[in-house]
């Protein structure tokens, strides 16, 4: 009894390889297009270099709020910095103040 090889049907190849390359056109477009691929690596870029200045903005504000802190330690307490700003908060002035109202009437 003869055994017969049956050969591969040239469809079946066809049809395999046109389905890999279709995965890889897939593969492709999500690697242009897709949430990390290359378009919106340049929008992340761009995004980083916004945050990185905003946070040299806030490092810049934070320095000057210790500053301020730093002013009030007891150790290093000036009274006269204590004095002039609770008369500004409080809008109140010392007997001994000399107080110049300027003349809007012009």
């Amino acid at each position: 009894m003869p055994t017969r090889v049956k050969r591969p049907s040239i469809l079946l190849k066809l049809s395999v390889t046109a389905g890999l390359v279709a995965f890889q056109g897939y593969l492709g477009y999500h690697l242009l297009t897709g949430t990390f691929g290359l378009e919106s690596q340049k929008d992340m870029l761009a995004e980083i270099e916004v945050l990185k200045a905003r946070q040299a903005a806030l490092d810049t504000e934070i320095e000057a709020y210790r500053h301020r802190i730093a002013l009030f330690e007891p150790q290093r307490l000036d009274p006269d910095i204590i004095t002039e700003r609770s008369r500004e908060l409080l809008g109140l002035v010392h007997p001994d103040d000399i107080i110049i109202v300027p003349d809007d009437t012009k």
